[in-house]
């Protein structure tokens, strides 16, 4: 364990600081809603379908697109991730003309043929296929959407130059219900919620963590555990502060086993304003 490691791990013996999000892809805990949300992110990339992953915030939507690209060839394929579509219709060309290599043009029309001539040079002469995934995907403007579905439209409709990932919270399958955005709703070939934990799975989660971390012998009690699953919702992300703060609290009164009464001091200490 490194010197970084705060006291509360060390306390608990951990060899790594356990609930991080600086977990290796091979190491992601599998549950049934994250490999199906995988499964169908490895099938648009397949495909180079149009895909569009759901959840709220902290469910792992983001982790299972991790997970499902991990595993693709470098030389084939080229990731192509916006975190945050925060610069406008002009935001998604630099995105994509930036990752292959390009200075992007100032002038909207150049913009966009320059992004067609890059994605069509990048399978036909380096042969790899782009995936362009758009994390926060609920924040994209009307305009914005209507220049990824003219993105996706190459080839008199036969094909796309790209697989498309959009992640975003649920209002984001709402939006594109609507009836302005019924061309690029046709042209979505993958649709799939995450949703959160069950209590057994919050548990095993737990559990998975910890032993990442070097701790295989129960470490949380039953009824904690139960108490930050329901704080948490199921939700990993929360489930991760959650747990943290019930570590804390249990090395702060030097106990060994995160019993009900830190769950209880961690779940206070976070719904406190």
């Amino acid at each position: 364990m490194s010197a970084g490691v705060d006291l509360w791990a060390a306390h608990f013996g951990f060899s790594a600081t356990p609930f991080t999000k600086a977990v290796p892809a091979d190491k992601l805990f599998s549950r049934r809603v994250h490999d199906e949300a995988v499964a169908r992110i490895r099938y648009c990339i397949a495909e180079s379908a149009l895909g569009v992953v759901t959840g709220d915030v902290g469910s792992g939507k983001t982790v299972a697109l991790r997970a499902a690209v991990a595993s693709l060839d470098r030389t084939r394929y080229t990731v192509v991730y916006l975190a945050n579509p925060s610069g406008g219709p002009r935001g998604l060309y630099v995105a994509i003309t930036s990752a292959l290599g390009a200075t992007p043009r100032f002038h909207k029309a150049e913009a966009i043929n320059q992004v067609a001539s890059l994605l069509a040079q990048e399978e036909a002469e380096r042969h790899r296929k782009v995936v362009f995934a758009i994390d926060e995907a609920h924040l994209l403007s009307p305009e914005q959407l209507e220049e990824l579905r003219l993105l996706a439209n190459a080839e008199m409709d036969s094909a796309s130059p790209f697989a498309g990932i959009l992640l975003g919270q649920p209002t984001l399958a709402l939006r594109l219900r609507q009836g302005i955005f019924a061309a690029l709703d046709q042209r979505i070939s993958v649709r799939f919620a995450v949703t959160g934990m069950d209590l057994a799975e919050s548990v095993d989660y737990l559990r998975h963590h910890l032993a990442l971390a070097g701790r295989t012998d129960p470490l949380i009690a039953d009824d904690a555990a139960a108490r930050l699953h329901r704080y948490a919702n199921g939700l990993p992300r929360a489930l991760n502060n959650a747990a943290t703060a019930a570590l804390m609290a249990a090395a702060a009164d030097n106990k060994g086993l995160v019993d009900d009464a830190c769950a209880k001091k961690a779940v206070a200490e976070l719904t406190r304003t």
